[in-house]
């Protein structure tokens, strides 16, 4: 699983002109399922979520306090779009989101799961599936990348070789590396 994390003074959801959902202060969530996603993604995900020190305590003091510490509300919406692959062309491709059906019944345990950790009235979401118009006030602005699991990224062989210099250009390594 994924998420998209913006730390906000208000957020909220328009379906067809409707407002759907609203939040004050405390997190946006965009959240983005894979195909092999499970229930220790949900709890991995939803705990780095409450936990995640994004705001302060007092004046000057930053990165000190949790969304569950300063009371604030948290507004999860469903995007699949944050699973797409663009690494062959501009077109997205969009086998690693989970179909439909399944996310759904995922999504739904994971707001679930955030409300028994939390606080079932302060996570709010939109609307499953739905076109939809996400409005928020980025406090910072604060935005994180969050991941369920650990990804890391594998350098081909060939890059092993290869060294970045200046104008983004590739030139052989003079270092032997």
């Amino acid at each position: 699983m994924r998420a998209v994390v913006q730390r906000v003074l208000s957020a909220s959801v328009t379906v067809d002109g409707e407002m759907v959902s609203e939040i004050s202060r405390g997190l946006m969530v965009l959240v983005g399922i894979g195909v092999d996603d499970n229930v220790s993604d949900i709890e991995t995900l939803a705990k780095k979520i409450l936990t995640l020190k994004a705001f302060a305590r007092s004046a000057g003091d930053m990165w000190k306090a949790n969304v569950k510490e300063i009371q604030g509300e948290i507004l999860c919406v469903s995007q699949f779009t944050l699973m797409a692959n663009t690494s062959k062309g501009s077109k997205p491709d969009f086998h690693r989101a989970m179909s439909a059906d399944q996310s759904r019944a995922m999504y739904d345990l994971f707001l679930q799961y955030m409300g028994a950790q939390y606080a079932p009235e302060k996570i709010k979401d939109g609307r499953f599936g739905a076109m939809m118009n996400v409005s928020l006030t980025n406090e910072g602005p604060v935005t994180f990348t969050l991941d369920s699991r650990k990804f890391e990224y594998v350098v081909p062989p060939i890059a092993t070789q290869l060294q970045v210099r200046a104008g983004g250009k590739l030139a052989k390594s003079t270092d032997g590396a």
